[in-house]
């Protein structure tokens, strides 16, 4: 099985993504794109570099020009693309899917996503298997080894990173890349921002053996690993280093949510000016709370990338992202990006002579969100939704993506995930407790 979405394709990869799938995608991806160069890498799953090389020399026979960054992370991939003459580009990756899982995520020549009309347009023309050749004449393979290092110099020059400020307070930074995509990226670029660093899960294996996703409960070797080395702080990312998460001084993991809380918080203080900030219907109320403390706003949109994206371009915003420890910022690119995460966390770290990070995030609002899911196997979606109606009355009801009630502190979304088979329930209060009771409420 294939599931396809706004965020790309992904799907086993012995029974579902074989060669002719992987060939398939390559042509309609192909036909979708104006001529020109495309730049194409991967995570580091073993499975991964198969794939790509199929996916290439697919290109490549149908008359196009690539650039193989080979292992880097996806924003690498976008940055690229972005900043240069390309028409598109591809990453090979099943994101926090586990290692059997590979897939596929198609961007645009703006470094953006694939939108949501482009991607139904290239599932169309798969299923249709129709495919305009183009071209006779086979196209040229040019590797890049220098990808990841201009990503790192761009990020270190951004206007809200005082790169000086940091590189003083030489941190002590521990850091997991669950032997990702991010390995060699995020030692080198704490390297240029003067830190200290202590590595574990950093060699680039593509053995997810921590658990795909920077969750709290997959990160006890990182809070060692703070504890031990007496760090400053720690950094988790997920397998093609999109995703940030935040393990502070004290060895306690913060929770995804407050990435792009901290990151926006720094944002605003370095800039000493009101900002929109765009997020999705299932980030933190604490984004708002804070925001609303700092004479800013924050915009919701639907669940995904792609969406957060449009509206940040929609209102002008400068900065956004989502509550699974994804920060956008506009001035780096427009897609998701822990590097600049990491650069924006260490800046408002920064900030702050005598304050520890757990001080920091300790003098935010708080909120704890509890997540759940049921199999869309064993339940009706319509008739769960309908129930859930009847039981949340006295709440206000967002319907952009799936169904939100919402109170003045609290809130639960239900809504059907982009890439698994199943349905979200995200629920976020002022305790777990409180937040344990409306998911209690919903399934009972």
């Amino acid at each position: 099985m294939i599931i396809r979405s706004i965020s790309g394709v992904r799907g086993i990869t012995k029974s579902s993504l074989t060669p002719d799938v992987v060939k398939a995608y390559a042509h309609a991806f192909d036909d979708l794109l104006p001529e020109g160069l495309v730049y194409i890498g991967r995570d580091s799953r073993p499975s991964g570099e198969n794939i790509l090389e199929l996916f290439s020399n697919e290109l490549i026979d149908l008359g196009r020009d690539i650039v193989n960054c080979e292992v880097v992370p996806t924003p690498t991939v976008q940055f690229m693309v972005e900043r240069s003459e390309a028409v598109g580009g591809l990453v090979v990756t099943a994101s926090h899917n586990p290692e059997e899982w590979n897939g596929m995520k198609f961007i645009r020549k703006d470094g953006t996503f694939f939108l949501p009309d482009e991607c139904e347009i290239l599932f169309k023309k798969i299923d249709s298997n129709t495919f305009l050749k183009k071209s006779t004449k086979k196209g040229m393979y040019f590797p890049d080894q220098n990808s990841i290092l201009k990503h790192i110099i761009h990020i270190i020059e951004l206007s809200c990173i005082n790169l000086k400020r940091i590189k003083n307070r030489k941190y002590k930074v521990a850091i997991d890349c669950v032997n990702g995509a991010g390995s060699k990226a995020l030692p080198l670029l704490l390297e240029y921002l003067g830190c200290e660093v202590a590595l574990i899960h950093c060699d680039g294996s593509g053995q997810f053996n921590r658990g795909t996703e920077p969750l709290p409960e997959n990160l006890k070797d990182l809070r060692k690993q703070v504890l031990d080395n007496n760090a400053d702080i720690g950094f988790a990312v997920d397998p093609d280093a999109d995703r940030l998460a935040i393990v502070n001084n004290l060895g306690d993991p913060i929770g995804e949510e407050y990435t792009l809380v901290l990151a926006a918080e720094g944002y605003i203080k370095e800039l000493n000016c009101p900002q929109t900030i765009v997020t999705n219907l299932s980030t933190t109320i604490a984004l708002d709370k804070m925001a609303h403390n700092n004479n800013s706003k924050v915009e919701r949109t639907a669940v995904g990338e792609i969406n957060v994206v449009k509206r940040m371009i929609e209102v002008d915003s400068n900065i956004g992202g989502e509550g699974n420890g994804g920060i956008i910022l506009k001035e780096a690119h427009l897609g998701r990006d822990s590097l600049v995460g990491v650069a924006m966390i260490l800046n408002r770290l920064s900030q702050d002579d005598n304050k520890t990070i757990s001080e920091i995030h300790s003098a935010l609002p708080q909120f704890s969100i509890v997540k759940d899911k049921v199999d869309l196997k064993s339940v009706d979606e319509v008739q769960l939704i309908d129930n859930a109606k009847e039981t949340f009355l006295e709440s206000s009801i967002d319907l952009t993506d799936g169904v939100k009630f919402i109170w003045p502190d609290r809130w639960i979304h239900l809504r059907k995930s982009n890439t698994e088979p199943i349905m979200r329930i995200y629920a976020e209060a002022p305790t777990v407790k409180d937040a344990q009771i409306l998911i209690q409420r919903l399934k009972s």
